[in-house]
């Protein structure tokens, strides 16, 4: 499987999309523990990118990330602006000069989490979208490694990514506004972890409708 940059208008518009469906429940999430903001600030970002859209099909991964992270960190703001910026500006520099098979991509993701994990000074375990990101990254290297199938690699990455999302509800949150509420966080599933998982739910949604036959 080869990807181009011409999927990237197709990933932003099924990210955006499930983030909609989702808005209320996401708001919901983000008003018990944090400020209740983070669907506003990702939406923000999200159209953003739509308006990009175009742009981004004629410029190589490298500079289609580099574009992707700084439009992110501009227009959300915050600290998941932040994040999510550092997550693809951190891919655009392993994926400079390089074509995005599979295996590749798998590398170029995971200089993008341990960014995140620099810039947020956060592991798994402590209530973030990292719960997400940490456990999907491994596995997807792992299930390369097994030379598994693409099918079995996507549904297995969406399973990982829903425990990820749902390990949060027992977790006290230690990270961000969320951590001055220390033991009140037990209970709730964090809000970024969230929007983690429904956009990478959205993306293997889509790649499994488009290279899986």
């Amino acid at each position: 499987m080869l990807l181009t940059p011409e999927i990237l208008p197709a990933l932003i518009e099924a990210a955006a999309n499930i983030i909609e469906q989702n808005a209320e429940e996401i708001t919901a999430l983000d008003q018990a523990i944090g400020d209740g903001d983070h669907v506003i600030n990702l939406q923000r970002g999200l159209v953003a990118l739509q308006k990009q859209s175009p742009e981004l099909t004629a410029l190589t991964w490298d500079a289609a990330l580099q574009k992707i992270g700084m439009t992110l960190m501009n227009t959300m703001g915050g600290a998941s602006g932040s994040l999510f910026g550092t997550l693809f500006v951190a891919m655009s520099k392993t994926a400079k000069g390089k074509e995005l098979d599979l295996k590749t991509f798998a590398e170029v993701f995971t200089a993008g989490v341990e960014a995140v994990k620099k810039r947020g000074k956060a592991e798994a375990g402590e209530k973030t979208m990292l719960d997400v990101l940490i456990p999907v990254e491994k596995a997807l290297q792992k299930n390369i490694a097994d030379s598994k199938p693409l099918p079995e690699i996507l549904d297995d990455l969406n399973e990982i990514a829903i425990q990820g999302m749902e390990s949060t509800r027992d977790m006290i949150a230690t990270k961000g506004r969320a951590s001055f509420m220390a033991e009140r966080t037990q209970g709730h599933i964090d809000a970024g972890a969230k929007t983690s998982q429904l956009m990478i739910t959205a993306i293997i949604t889509l790649l499994a409708s488009t290279y899986v036959v």
